[in-house]
């Protein structure tokens, strides 16, 4: 279910948080993170998605946050799959994560996907305010074994 009421949380099994430059760079940066803890403990999870979604929300947090503080990213490793948010200092929700738009994006513009694409391709997402600002996350389910590419 996607909104912005807080959910169980289940117990992480592994978890990384790593503060990211609040530029562009940041966005290779947690690919490389969220591939490398996905592929070292062989989970479930489906990391070519877990690294798009991941992408997504740096690259928004980078661009409608101002100044200059750090932003962080926080993987956790579950046993039904996996979460990952992204925090930044900025307390406004992110624009429409939680709730579908009436218009479909413009074909020929640049930007205007991100969210579209965490809601449809995660199993949950949302946001919550934090202490210096908000985090938004998403879910990816495990992946049966049998399912995965050998």
């Amino acid at each position: 279910m996607n909104g912005t009421a807080l959910q169980d949380r289940p117990s992480a099994s592994a978890s990384w948080r790593i503060a990211l430059p609040h530029s562009a760079a940041a966005v290779p940066v947690a690919r490389a993170l969220v591939r490398t803890a996905l592929a070292e403990l062989e989970h479930g999870a489906d990391s070519d998605t877990a690294e798009l979604l991941t992408a997504e929300l740096v690259a928004n947090a980078v661009e409608h946050t101002a100044g200059d503080a750090p932003i962080e990213l926080v993987v956790e490793l579950l046993p039904s799959g996996c979460q990952v948010e992204v925090h930044d200092p900025d307390p406004a929700p992110p624009g429409n994560l939680t709730r579908p738009v009436d218009t479909e994006p413009d074909p020929w513009q640049e930007h205007g996907r991100g969210l579209l694409l965490i809601r449809a391709l995660s199993s949950s997402c949302g946001h919550r305010p934090t202490e210096s600002g908000k985090a938004v996350w998403f879910r990816l389910p495990a992946v049966p074994s049998q399912w995965r590419p050998a």
